[in-house]
C-alpha cells in the first residue's frame, strides 16, 4: 500500500492519506483505512479530498468522526446520508492538505518522510516524493536527473532518519544507483 504522496495544486501541497474501504452502518458513513501511524479521530480537519480523476480532487466536508481502530477512522460526510450514496466512495484514495498531514501523522509514519532529502554515503540524493510501503521495506521515490528511482529503506540500508535536517541517511548497495542512472 502506498502511504504517501505528495501532489502539489494550485500551490497547496496534498498527500495521500489511505482508502474509503468499506461503508459503515446504514446512515452513510464510511471507514477510511489510513496510513498516519496512530489512531486518530482526524478532530479539526473540516475536509478530505478525493481524487475524482487523475489529478482532480474534489472536497467532501466531514460532519462527524469517530477512532475504529489503531488503522481505521469512521467518517460521516455532508451530504452522504444513505449506504447507497457512501458505497460510491468506497475504494477511492483519500487526500489532505500538507498541513492538515503534518498536525495528524505520527513523526513514525512512513508518510511523514515525504521531502525529507535522502543522503546515500554523504552525498544528497534528492527528496522523497512518494513512500511506498511494502511487507518488510519501505521504498522512497526520487526523481534523479529526470529518472524515478526506487530506494530501498530496510535494516541493511538505513543508518538513520535526522528528523530536525529532515533527512534519511542510508548506505546502499553499490551499482543499486547504476541500474536506474546508467
Amino acid at each position: 500500500m502506498v502511504s504517501g504522496q505528495k501532489l502539489n495544486l494550485e500551490l497547496t501541497e496534498y498527500f495521500k492519506i489511505g482508502k474509503i474501504v468499506a461503508v459503515h452502518g446504514l446512515k452513510g458513513e464510511l471507514v477510511l483505512k489510513h496510513t498516519l501511524g496512530k489512531k486518530s479521530s482526524l478532530k479539526g480537519l473540516q475536509a478530505i479530498f478525493v481524487e475524482d480523476r487523475k489529478d482532480s480532487f474534489l472536497p467532501w466536508f466531514i460532519q462527524e468522526t469517530k477512532i475504529k481502530n489503531e488503522e481505521e477512522t469512521i467518517l460521516k460526510l455532508d451530504t452522504i446520508n444513505t449506504r447507497e450514496e457512501a458505497k460510491k466512495l468506497t475504494q477511492k484514495e483519500i487526500w489532505i492538505p500538507e498541513t492538515d498531514f503534518k498536525k495528524f501523522a505520527a513523526k513514525s509514519a512512513p508518510g511523514s518522510l515525504l521531502g525529507y532529502s535522502v543522503i546515500n554515503d554523504g552525498e544528497s540524493l534528492g527528496p522523497v516524493l512518494e513512500v511506498i510501503e511494502q511487507p518488510h521495506q519501505l521504498l522512497c521515490r526520487l526523481e534523479i536527473e529526470t529518472k524515478e528511482v526506487l530506494i530501498p529503506v530496510n535494516e541493511s540500508t538505513l543508518k538513520k532518519i535526522n528528523h530536525s535536517k529532515k533527512e534519511v541517511v542510508v548506505s546502499l548497495p553499490e551499482g543499486l544507483l547504476d541500474i536506474y542512472l546508467g
